[in-house]
């Protein structure tokens, strides 16, 4: 059955203001010029196939549950918004709406790729402004070039690989579920962040927008050609991407000066010449490097001396060598943040680190099998072995010496986790770790003997280390203690340990079983500030 309205139709039609045409079942086709038409209504015609609607005071359209509807053309100059929402036959949509801002045709799964024509420039809605193509499955390549538009959605359109963005207002992209996306280009938008890392597949990428602060591309596997040119950025997040290639990460460098935060986690195939191109960012200051095959870092030591933070985890190449720079010539003198879990860094190199880089605030060494003993303040490098002319005369570390000329270590956290080989620990006052607050030696199973004279020390974890037995506390200030597990520890050397403990609030000897922590008054007595024990033994 054909229903039309023509021009021809008698006046009362023509000045029809709304029209409902709810549950008309046998409704196939609309066509409507009304001149003074402004809300039209369309539920649940199950064989409505084609609408065409001509009115310059069109402001309302409501379509919902025509399943057979395959081609909608729309001309008005009031409508702002449309919504045609899960009409999964949509094939074919034209408008000419000067003043549309928001479109959504999200579950419209047989729109295909032309649909973006009608939504570029010239397409017939300079105005718009918000975008949603969510679950559009049909679309494989989407090109879009819109002056107008700031907020787009394509989220759930996982047969697209190509998409192409030329929307220099654009401020919000969802790619959520687009995991196929092969090739993408964002050139300009006005975009401030964007992250791809929701893009396995993305192999090519090409970014030009003068607004951009964050990107991340966390996960890109298959990157390997990138040219993002984005003058602002200050953080870019390229963790995974193993195979982005020296030659984008020196175009990136080049085109965006102000990267502060660099994840460079997992490249695998960036080296010296990617590293070396790090000197065009005079405002980096954090860098992570980990689970790279890197073992020359001279680059990173020669082209960011104003690096504050610096990861190597899991780094398995580098060799004591490798960090030498640090500690004998004084490179990275603003350095106060070194992370060496799991990497392969021997004993030496350890003890030297802590020996002379004073500016250190946070260590960490989680993991480290080379690690067999930690025993600070044996020997005084700087006095003996160092250079005298490693650091500058106004360096951080010339003024951080105490009135005997000993270097005063601005040392907060030290982390060393799950460190398998490690047998002892001594920090010994004279050591002059004044800032030292909190240890982490948790799963250090073979440690037998920890001797700590910490006088800022809080906090301390040698939870699961079964092996411990010597336990020597000088903490005034240490409020929590952690002992889970602590299987050869003896009750009396904990009372002895707790004795010069004189702010103790928590202890933990849960799965302890020499401690008997039910007698909480004779451990009371002994440290008075007690305020909770946790212990198996009480429930």
């Amino acid at each position: 059955m054909l229903m039309s309205f023509l021009p021809q139709l008698p006046f009362s039609y023509q000045s029809t203001h709304a029209l409902q045409l709810d549950n008309c079942s046998l409704l196939t086709s609309v066509s409507l010029d009304l001149p003074h038409l402004k809300n039209i209504s369309l539920v649940h015609l199950r064989k409505f196939a084609d609408l065409n609607l001509r009115s310059p005071v069109l402001s309302y359209i409501k379509v919902s549950r025509c399943s057979a509807l395959r081609s909608v053309s729309i001309t008005s100059n009031a409508l702002q918004k449309l919504v045609l929402q899960k009409q999964e036959s949509l094939s074919s949509l034209f408008l000419q709406c000067h003043n549309l801002t928001d479109v959504d045709l999200s579950d419209c799964e047989s729109l295909t790729n032309e649909i973006c024509k009608v939504l570029s420039d010239g397409g017939g809605c300079p105005m718009l402004r918000s975008l949603i193509l969510d679950n559009c499955e049909s679309l494989s390549a989407v090109e879009l070039n819109n002056s107008s538009l700031i907020n787009f959605s394509l989220a759930g359109c996982r047969s697209m690989i190509f998409l192409k963005l030329a929307c220099p207002k654009l401020q919000m992209v969802n790619l959520d579920g687009c995991d196929h996306l092969e090739r993408a280009s964002f050139c300009p938008v006005g975009l401030e962040s964007l992250n791809l890392g929701i893009c396995p597949k993305l192999s090519v990428l090409h970014i030009e927008a003068p607004n951009m602060s964050i990107l991340e591309l966390k996960g890109c596997g298959v990157l390997s050609q990138a040219s993002i040119n984005c003058p602002c950025l200050t953080s870019l997040d390229a963790s995974f991407c193993r195979q982005l290639m020296d030659d984008s990460l020196s175009r990136t460098a080049e085109a965006c000066p102000l990267i502060e935060h660099l994840i460079l986690s997992s490249c695998l195939s960036i080296d010296i010449s990617g590293l070396s191109s790090l000197r065009c960012l005079h405002k980096l200051t954090f860098l992570d490097l980990s689970y790279t095959f890197l073992i020359n870092l001279k680059p990173v030591f020669d082209s960011c001396p104003q690096l504050k933070v610096l990861k190597l985890s899991a780094c398995k190449y580098l060799s004591d060598s490798s960090l030498d720079p640090l500690y004998r010539e004084g490179a990275l003198p603003m350095l106060v943040e070194l992370d060496l879990s799991y990497s392969s860094v021997g004993q030496t190199a350890i003890e030297e680190l802590l020996a002379r880089c004073t500016n250190l605030v946070n260590v960490n060494l989680n993991g480290c099998t080379s690690l067999h003993e930690l025993v600070c303040g044996s020997e005084y490098y700087w006095s003996i072995n160092m250079p005298v002319d490693v650091y500058r005369s106004d360096s951080a570390a010339e003024k951080t010496k105490d009135t005997n000329g000993r270097p005063e270590y601005l040392l907060e956290v030290l982390n060393c986790t799950g460190c398998p080989n490690i047998k002892k620990v001594v920090i010994p006052s004279m050591a002059n770790y004044l800032n030292l607050s909190k240890i982490n030696l948790n799963l250090s199973t073979n440690l037998k003997e920890v001797d700590l004279k910490c006088s800022n020390l809080y906090s301390l974890n040698l939870s699961n280390c079964s092996g411990l037995e010597i336990l020597k506390l000088d903490c005034p200030r240490l409020a929590n203690l952690q002992l889970l597990a602590c299987t050869l520890l003896q009750e009396e050397e904990l009372e002895s340990a707790l004795f010069l403990c004189c702010a103790l609030e928590i202890l933990n000897v849960h799965s302890c079983p020499k401690i008997n922590a039910l007698d909480f008054g004779r451990l009371q007595a002994v440290c008075p500030t007690l305020k909770r024990i946790q212990s198996s033994l009480i429930t």
